[in-house]
C-alpha cells in the first residue's frame, strides 16, 4: 500500500522521466526517480548549461514575484505549472514582500499534488491554494480559481516553465488568451520559454532527445519573437522578453545568457 497521501508508483509512472521530476533533480532536490536522473544526466551530456538554465528560471521567477508584490502591488498569483515545491516558491517570495499575498497553485501530477498538500502553506495573513487541474483545460482552471481568488481584482497569471509543454502555437495562445480575458484591467502575465537562440543545435538536441526519449510532457522550443507573442496587446515591464538570467538580474551577480527567455506583461 503507498503511504498515505502519496501516489503509488503506477500512478507516478517512476520508469518514464517527467519533466517536474528532472527539474527537480537539477535544482539539486531529492524528489526524482532513477528515469528521472538519466534523462536529465543524458540532457547534460548535450548541453552541458542545463543545470544553470534550471537556476536562471528560478531566479527569474523569484525576481518577477517581488517585482510585481513589491513596487506593482499585486496581491493575488494565480501559478499554473507549479513543479515540485523548492525553495523560495511562489507564495514564500510574495508573502515576504506582502504577507497578505493570495496564491493560488495549479498542477496535474500526482507527485506535485501529494507535495504541494504537505509543504505549501500559506502566512497566516494571506492564503495558498492548490488546484488538481491540466493547462489544457483553462476553463476549468478558471471555474476553481475564481472561488479561490478575487477576479474584479489584478490577478498574476504566471506561466513559468509551462507553455513549452503545450504543442501547437494556435493551442498555446489560445490558452494564454482565456486565461487573460477572464483576469480585471491591470493583471499581469508572466512567461519564461524554452528556446534554442543562445545554444542552438545543442538545445535542439536536448528537446529532440526528451521527446524521443518518452519523457512526459513533450518539449516545444520557441523562438524569442514567438515567445513574445503571448504578450500581444499587453504592455511589457522593461526589459521585454529577454534571456531569464537577463531579466532585472542582480547587478552583484554575473550570470550567462541561457537558453529560457521571459517577460512580464501588463493588462491594460
Amino acid at each position: 500500500m503507498p503511504e498515505q497521501g502519496r501516489p503509488d508508483e503506477d500512478a507516478l509512472k517512476t520508469h518514464i522521466p517527467h519533466s517536474a521530476r528532472v527539474w527537480n533533480y537539477l535544482l539539486g532536490g531529492k524528489d526524482h526517480f532513477e528515469a528521472d536522473r538519466r534523462a536529465a544526466e543524458h540532457s547534460i551530456g548535450l548541453k552541458p548549461d542545463m543545470a544553470e538554465q534550471a537556476r536562471a528560471d528560478r531566479g527569474f521567477l523569484g525576481r518577477a514575484v517581488r517585482y510585481l508584490a513589491g513596487p506593482e502591488k499585486i496581491r493575488q498569483f494565480l501559478d499554473i505549472g507549479t513543479g515540485l515545491p523548492t525553495a523560495e516558491n511562489t507564495h514564500q517570495v510574495a508573502q515576504r514582500v506582502a504577507p497578505g499575498c493570495r496564491i493560488v497553485y495549479v498542477d496535474h501530477d500526482p507527485l506535485v499534488l501529494a507535495h504541494a498538500r504537505a509543504l505549501l502553506t500559506s502566512s497566516p495573513e494571506g492564503a495558498c491554494h492548490y488546484i488538481d487541474a491540466d493547462l489544457r483545460e483553462p476553463d476549468g482552471i478558471l471555474a476553481q480559481a475564481r472561488t479561490l481568488l478575487d477576479f474584479t481584482q489584478p490577478v498574476a497569471v504566471m506561466l513559468v516553465g509551462i507553455l513549452h509543454h503545450v504543442e501547437g502555437a494556435d493551442a498555446s495562445h489560445a490558452i494564454v488568451r482565456r486565461l487573460m480575458d477572464a483576469v480585471p484591467s491591470g493583471s499581469r502575465l508572466v512567461v519564461n520559454h524554452p528556446t534554442s537562440v543562445v545554444h542552438g543545435e545543442r538545445s535542439e538536441n536536448s528537446a529532440r532527445m526528451w521527446n524521443e526519449s518518452g519523457g512526459r510532457p513533450t518539449v516545444t522550443l520557441r523562438t524569442p519573437d514567438e515567445i513574445a507573442a503571448y504578450f500581444d496587446g499587453l504592455d511589457l515591464a522593461e526589459p521585454g522578453v529577454v534571456s531569464c538570467s537577463r531579466w532585472r538580474p542582480d547587478p552583484a551577480i554575473a550570470e550567462p545568457e541561457v537558453d529560457a527567455f521571459c517577460g512580464v506583461g501588463r493588462k491594460p
